[in-house]
């Protein structure tokens, strides 16, 4: 939209680049072209705003296959007017001179032109496609029927109007047909990843019986070493008890030996000592056979008294002591020990 402004009665239009402006005062073409600034009384103004950049004109309707589904198709239409003058003069492109509205809808006029012209060509199109071709080359076939239908208009050069390009973005049936159609592919998908999930399965039950062979294996193995181990303990344990049996042999009969050395030595000296008493005790009776029986009797006395306790004093009277004395062979006064 034109940028208005108003000085002393005046006004002042500056439009943008992709506007053309058209100018009449008074019935005649004062100015003409895009990106114009002028200024204007609005009392003698007649303006008009044509937009000449590309625009984009979204649009969706319904059609009806040749099997009578009903679809709806989504097209994108891209123009531009390429002739102001004759857009203008058979489209009201008017603005107000005050507020640079429009007084009319030409964008609308134009919108309604090429949706009713593309629609006609698509219907033309889906009436003879089945359902399931228009949704696997309908696209395509809609999209160069449309360009070629759009471009063979006649009310479009004639509007001054050119078709930059056509895009149909979609035709989709109706919701319950559409999932009736995705059962089977939906079906076939699933049955696939059935079949993976059944062979996962069974890759993963062979891999566990390869496991468990592999561990049977390995037990076997094990049982196998282990019986070989205590084999080999057996035979360690018996080597060991034999080694030990002649160790003790061997010990024993060191031992046995050194016995009756120490037997033979003891013995012998028994003998020796024996000996040394036997003639120890011979010279202690030929002595004491040659010594006469007072001193005898003195020597067991001395002997009794050795073995006897401690005594201090002992007092005896004077018919003891003679007695005594007269025993060993010895008479005297009374003696105080």
């Amino acid at each position: 939209m034109a940028d208005i402004t108003r000085r002393l009665g005046w006004r002042h239009l500056r439009s943008a680049p992709t506007a053309h402006i058209r100018h009449h005062r008074r019935g005649r073409l004062a100015h003409d072209g895009p990106g114009l600034s002028f200024w204007y009384r609005s009392l003698s103004a007649a303006l008009s705003e044509v937009p000449v950049n590309d625009r984009e004109l979204a649009m969706a309707f319904h059609a009806r296959t040749s099997d009578f589904q009903d679809v709806t198709v989504q097209a994108t239409v891209t123009y531009r007017i390429s002739a102001p003058a004759e857009a203008a003069a058979r489209l009201d492109f008017s603005i107000d001179p005050d507020t640079g509205a429009w007084r009319g809808a030409p964008l609308e006029q134009i919108a309604t032109l090429l949706t009713e012209t593309a629609q006609q060509h698509t219907l033309d199109v889906l009436a003879r496609t089945a359902l399931a071709a228009a949704l696997v080359d309908g696209v395509a076939a809609v999209r160069e029927r449309v360009t070629a239908g759009l471009a063979t208009e006649p009310r479009l050069p004639a509007t001054g109007i050119d078709v930059v390009a056509v895009r149909v973005v979609a035709i989709r049936p109706e919701a319950e047909v559409e999932r009736a159609l995705r059962t089977p592919a939906r079906e076939q998908i699933q049955q696939e990843a059935d079949r993976a999930t059944y062979e996962r399965r069974a890759v993963a039950v062979e891999r566990e019986r390869a496991i468990a062979e592999n561990e049977l294996a390995s037990q076997i193995e094990l049982a196998r070493r282990e019986e070989q181990l205590v084999e080999q303990r057996g035979t360690n344990t018996r080597r060991e008890a034999e080694e030990h049996a002649a160790a003790d042999g061997v010990r024993a009969e060191a031992e046995a030996a050194r016995t009756v050395r120490l037997a033979r030595a003891e013995a012998e000296a028994a003998r020796e000592v024996g000996a040394a008493r036997a003639d120890s005790q011979a010279a202690w009776l030929r002595v004491h056979g040659e010594v006469d029986a007072a001193t005898l009797h003195a020597l067991a006395a001395t002997r009794l008294a050795e073995n006897l306790p401690r005594i201090d004093s002992l007092t005896l009277s004077p018919d003891v002591l003679t007695g005594l004395l007269s025993k060993l062979g010895t008479t005297g006064p009374e003696h105080r020990v």
